[in-house]
């Protein structure tokens, strides 16, 4: 099972844009079917759902529009900001978090895992957070 995150984008919209990152391994994005959420509460239910099953995960970053930018400190983006705490306004680095903590916890080998996100810092944070030695 694959599944992708993203807030208004479907699967086949990240197989262009994907082509730079990931090559031909991009024709994933069209030629499969994904399980598509669009916010912090699906993934969580998706997550819970189907951990042991997922074979691909798809992240964007941005889930909400606009709703990063009042956190933002210094050029850099406080997660931890007051006004993240209301799951409507948790970023798909939020969600990665969730997701690498919750397969820790049960023991469960990682998927394969992309960030499609057109953000380019937002990108790295949740490349950053599946680093070796990286504590997110």
């Amino acid at each position: 099972m694959k599944l992708y995150l993203d807030d208004f984008r479907n699967p086949d919209h990240s197989t262009r844009f994907m082509y730079d990152r990931i090559g031909l391994e991009s024709r994933i994005y069209s030629m499969e079917s994904w399980l598509v959420v669009r916010n912090y509460q699906e993934f969580i239910e998706a997550i819970k759902k189907h951990a042991g099953e997922l074979t691909h995960v798809s992240f964007d970053h941005d889930l909400a529009d606009g709703h990063y930018h009042k956190n933002m400190q210094e050029g850099v983006l406080n997660y931890e900001a007051e006004s993240f705490e209301d799951d409507s306004n948790k970023t798909g680095y939020h969600c990665a978090k969730f997701f690498k903590e919750y397969y820790e916890e049960h023991n469960l080998e990682l998927p394969v895992m992309y960030v499609h996100s057109m953000n380019p810092v937002g990108t790295q944070n949740i490349i950053n957070l599946f680093k070796p030695n990286t504590n997110g």
